[in-house]
């Protein structure tokens, strides 16, 4: 497998890289069965693996540890990330410095690891300054606990900001960013992809397969159009609504394109996303060995100019087709007597 440049780091890593989120309670419970897929990965020329805390509360965490135990952890590029709440109180989560310094031995304890290759700001928040944040993790980066930071589904100002803060207060900047990308959720090529090609930073995209909708099995003939993730956030799956509704659409007609093209939409989806300049690597987040296999060969696909016109047409460039999917709403909207 080729390797990609992250950011201006010099760091090479793989065109994929294995997301961690379904290991342990969320997905797959079977410590085993995630520690063979992490195993699997690396064999196929992986080398870059992602995960958080707040994946199934830090048992992500446990699992990957466990895998990379030994002389594995060495050829790993090993991201996590930290901001989502780990317990009930409220100072358990965010941004700040007294949760950053916290939270990241918890992290290290439970990788079994002595560095973090990349940390990074699972999201933005509003209520923290930058500053704050970044004097926090360029400490850890002294401290030699983390070799480098980056951020997660950050407006394109906010990243702007972010840059900006760094190079005023002489802090670690972010060396890139984790946003939403798929087919189906485009929007991030009109701001996010650009901003972060004009700052020098690496784009690791997740959600390639849009939450599952790229997988092949969200069909029109489909006798079964359920999720169980649906329970948790129908506002992305129950086909009820109506921006599930068109985003099934969607992924019905690529779904056929890429019928039509002799391509499994999986490659085709993982492939759409890491062809773009601006994108480093895929994150790609299997359940199972089947998934991991299904998804392995994407890197090889090439998608010929026709080919993404005919995808321009389903999905016009930039667009999303359930607003939901863009993985953030602006806090500036979110209460009405803020903008009335």
């Amino acid at each position: 497998m080729d390797h990609r440049t992250l950011g201006r780091t010099g760091v090479q890593v793989s065109p994929l890289c294995l997301g961690a989120m379904m290991f342990g309670a969320w997905g797959e419970p079977d410590h085993d069965a995630g520690i063979r897929i992490i195993h699997r990965a690396l064999d196929a020329g992986i080398n870059f693996i992602d995960t958080a805390d707040v994946y199934s509360r830090g048992e992500s965490e446990e699992i990957v540890g466990k895998a990379l135990s030994g002389e594995r952890r060495e050829n790993v590029v090993l991201a996590t990330k930290f901001h989502g709440a780990m317990g009930d109180d409220p100072n358990q989560a965010g941004n700040s410095r007294r949760w950053i310094v916290r939270e990241v031995e918890a992290s290290l304890q439970r990788l079994q690891t002595d560095w973090i290759d990349l940390y990074q700001v699972h999201r933005w928040d509003h209520w923290t300054d930058h500053e704050e944040t970044l004097a926090a993790l360029s400490d850890l980066v002294s401290q030699g606990k983390v070799r480098y930071i980056g951020s997660s589904t950050y407006p394109a100002a906010q990243i702007v900001k972010a840059q900006w803060m760094a190079r005023e207060r002489g802090l670690q900047r972010f060396v890139c960013e984790q946003p939403p990308y798929s087919l189906l959720a485009r929007g991030i090529e009109s701001d996010v992809l650009p901003t972060c090609q004009e700052l020098g930073m690496g784009v690791i995209p997740w959600s390639p397969l849009g939450g599952g909708w790229l997988s092949g099995r969200w069909r029109k003939e489909s006798a079964d159009l359920t999720s169980h993730r649906a329970s948790r956030i129908p506002q992305r799956y129950d086909v009820s609504v109506p921006a599930n509704r068109a985003k099934l659409d969607a992924a019905d007609a690529l779904g056929r394109l890429a019928d039509e093209s002799g391509l499994s939409l999986v490659h085709m989806a993982v492939a759409f996303v890491i062809r773009h300049p601006a994108v480093t690597a895929a994150i790609i987040g299997p359940r199972t060995m089947e998934q991991l296999e299904s998804q392995l060969g994407a890197a090889d696909v090439e998608l010929d100019a026709a080919l993404l016109d005919r995808i321009d047409e389903i999905v016009p460039p930039g667009s999303t087709v359930n607003p939901t999917d863009a993985g953030w709403t602006n806090p500036a909207l979110e209460a009405a007597a803020r903008r009335r």
